[in-house]
């Protein structure tokens, strides 16, 4: 470790406390898909022509299989978000469950398709109330309506927080580590590397 990381680990000990290396790939899987499935809904985050972000909310499209590491979403392929995936095709997704604190970060880039396999295997009817029933026959809302498109998010790298104890022992642990001047996690933050998502693809 090199002085510049052994001076941060010394003025982060939350980080160095919080983060778990030793996990084999598979549980990491499984419990980033826990986190994801329990926040629901997750932000997406694109940037436009003039360098400003811009997040919303975004479902992810089940069915997930249980290697699986990109996120896929279906949606309206006129809206704002798809011009700029076009700009610029680096995006950031968040997940977080305030019930227990667990959160997930990608870092990765965006691919549209409007792949018809793709995406009847991924519809939902819920996606009708999104973009609704025009009544000229064609824009439908259904899942041949020509608006409809897959963004397919490739990560990177993912982050993510997953607890390990229920809220009263984590304030516990919180108020203690305070009283002893310790830090203190209450949970893991684990890291899904680049090396580790094309292995898992």
């Amino acid at each position: 470790m090199s002085d510049a990381s052994q001076e941060q680990a010394r003025l982060d000990p939350y980080t160095r406390v919080a983060e778990n290396k030793n996990i084999n790939l598979h549980e990491k899987i499984t419990d980033l898909h826990t986190v994801i499935k329990n926040a629901k809904i997750g932000m997406l985050v694109t940037r436009d022509a003039n360098g400003n972000l811009h997040s919303r909310a975004m479902t992810p499209a089940t069915p997930y299989s249980d290697k699986q590491i990109n996120l896929v979403f279906l949606a309206n392929n006129v809206t704002h978000k798809f011009e700029e995936i076009q700009n610029d095709a680096h995006v950031n997704v968040s997940f977080c469950d305030p019930s227990s604190t667990d959160w997930v970060s990608y870092s990765g880039r965006a691919k549209v398709t409007q792949d018809k396999e793709l995406i009847h295997k991924h519809w939902s009817s819920c996606v009708t109330g999104y973009i609704g029933d025009l009544k000229d026959g064609v824009h439908k809302g259904d899942k041949d309506d020509p608006r409809v498109a897959v963004i397919e998010v490739i990560p990177d790298e993912i982050k993510y927080w997953i607890t390990k104890h229920s809220s009263m022992m984590r304030k516990a642990q919180i108020v203690v580590g305070a009283a002893m001047g310790k830090a203190t996690a209450s949970g893991e933050l684990r890291t899904i590397s680049q090396e580790e998502i094309q292995h898992a693809q």
